[in-house]
């Protein structure tokens, strides 16, 4: 069963006064880089989902997908949109501003799917999910479409309707979000 990365960067970046995220220079390179770098040799296939900018992702050298629904609706509409774009039974998710992220992601996350039969893997830290790392199959996109239809914009409410299994792991840094400039010159060391 293949699996199909999805690098979100889609949001407004308002944390961080209203800059893209994924493109704020971090040790060296874009912070996206870093966490394409860490997801692409896990995928068989990668797309990055973008709403501004769509040029300079596309230098990355993978296809940007921009929000199917409008008015930055949050990671639930990048989901979204990476589920109709993806042409794989799985989806695996992060958010552009964790560089960290680990590199047994996808492996770790497919097999708690796989023994839970479960439609999503979320990792987990200590008491704390991160839902934009998160293993998901294709088949719910159309519950996915008629939440986000319906106004809902959480993602532990449109999940709390589907199977999911929750994924241990032992490493809290490598899930961090740099989601102010502040965060990002403190790691950028």
């Amino acid at each position: 069963m293949t699996v199909t990365g999805l690098i979100l960067a889609g949001g407004l970046g308002r944390r961080m006064g209203g800059r893209d995220k994924g493109l704020q220079p971090f040790r060296g390179k874009p912070m996206a880089a870093w966490a394409i770098e860490r997801l692409a040799p896990q995928v068989d296939a990668l797309l990055i989902n973008a709403n501004q900018n769509l040029e300079v992702y596309a230098a990355f050298g993978y296809p940007v997908v921009p929000d199917r629904i409008a008015g930055f609706a949050g990671p639930l509409a990048g989901l979204h949109t990476g589920l109709a774009a993806c042409e794989t039974p799985l989806l695996a998710t992060a958010p552009c501003d964790s560089p960290f992220l680990p590199e047994d992601l996808v492996v770790r996350l497919r097999a708690a799917q796989e023994a839970a039969g479960a439609d999503l893997a979320v990792a987990k830290t200590g008491a704390q999910p991160h839902p934009v790392f998160s293993l998901v199959r294709r088949e719910v996109l159309d519950s996915l479409t008629a939440f986000l239809e319906a106004g809902g914009r959480k993602v532990d409410a449109w999940y709390a309707a589907l199977k999911v299994v929750e994924v241990p792991f032992p490493d809290e840094r490598a899930f961090a979000n740099i989601n102010t400039l502040d965060e990002l010159n403190q790691l950028d060391t």
